[in-house]
């Protein structure tokens, strides 16, 4: 076994702080332009929420998981708990709050599987961070990895990665939306998972940005502040990895079995990269199996649906009951 590979089925332990929505589902011929409406066929409802999409990402890897966020004490809310302990996730850290809807996202999915999406936060707008705090520091003797993602409120976002930092726990942060609060917390030394466009919004939040405005730039001068890897996702051209010390390394995407729906691609990518380091893999290897992860994951309607278990992961060029597939050669790392 190479160093800093896992074999199938080694758990990591993931501690994950985020959203959880329900996802409202219309499927169009294309996306809706300014003032448009468009019409699909029917509405599907899946359930949703970048936080609780990567908990779901992480358990089918392998991992076990906690999760932290909030609901609304609503049928809305029951049905998703329900949802994340069916997929194995622990959800005692999960509030849930009376006279507070449960969030929901309304997406528009085109032919092509790419998506519009708007997000009413309802609970996730009112995760409380002492609780956060202490669920996080609560789990220190336990987890490998704090995944945060950032669809909650700054101070929530803030105690998760400060508690992880204080108890020695890594911390992995998708930076989606980019908080004003992250430009504080980098010194803490996350992992930061940026797209291109939130790489930007983070140098931003530099005291000493860049010196020039390029994705490679704006990553290695992140990397330097946080003194941890920078995992810049790319699209089609797929992940690019910067180190603290300068050192770039360009991940390719991997052909995905078809594009359906792009929704939760991204957040499959970071419940697998939790998963990996959280179980010890170098950030290298837990990057590349996360990229197979959310190259085979577009290939469901929903979120979930498509996200491939640890096996899968390791084998992907077979379907989901083990038989040879064949894959379209098409380079695809969606969009979150």
């Amino acid at each position: 076994m190479s160093e800093g590979a896992v074999s199938e089925g080694v758990p990591g332990r993931v501690v994950v702080v985020g959203a959880v929505n329900v996802d409202m589902v219309v499927r169009a011929p294309r996306l809706p332009g300014p003032g448009e409406t468009v019409v699909g066929p029917g509405v599907e409802r899946f359930g949703g929420g970048k936080g609780a999409n990567a908990a779901v990402a992480a358990a089918r890897a392998g991992a076990e998981v906690r999760y932290v966020g909030a609901v609304g004490a609503d049928d809305v809310g029951s049905a998703a708990l329900a949802e994340l302990r069916a997929e194995g996730v622990d959800v005692g850290g999960v509030a849930v709050l009376d006279g507070v809807p449960t969030g929901v996202a309304l997406v528009v999915v085109d032919a092509e599987g790419e998506n519009q999406i708007a997000v009413g936060g309802g609970a996730n707008a009112a995760v409380d961070p002492e609780a956060v705090r202490a669920a996080v520091a609560g789990s220190a003797s336990w987890a490998g990895c704090v995944l945060v993602s950032t669809e909650i409120p700054e101070e929530a976002a803030a105690a998760a990665v400060e508690a992880a930092a204080g108890n020695g726990i890594r911390c992995v942060v998708n930076p989606a939306p980019v908080l004003p609060v992250l430009g504080r917390l980098l010194g803490y030394g996350p992992v930061l998972t940026p797209n291109a466009t939130e790489s930007r919004d983070l140098a931003a939040l530099l005291d000493d940005g860049p010196a020039e405005d390029t994705v490679e730039a704006r990553a290695a001068a992140l990397a330097r502040r946080t003194t941890a890897e920078v995992v810049v996702t790319l699209g089609g051209e797929g992940v690019l990895v910067v180190d603290p010390d300068g050192g770039a390394e360009h991940v390719p995407a991997h052909p995905a079995p078809q594009v359906r729906d792009t929704t939760g691609a991204g957040d499959t990518f970071n419940g697998v990269l939790a998963a990996g380091l959280a179980a010890g893999e170098s950030v290298a290897r837990a990057v590349r199996r996360a990229v197979v992860a959310a190259a085979l994951s577009v290939a469901e309607s929903g979120a979930r649906s498509g996200m491939p278990d640890g096996r899968r992961i390791e084998h992907p060029e077979r379907g989901p009951r083990g038989r040879a597939r064949e894959v379209v050669r098409r380079r695809h790392f969606p969009r979150t």
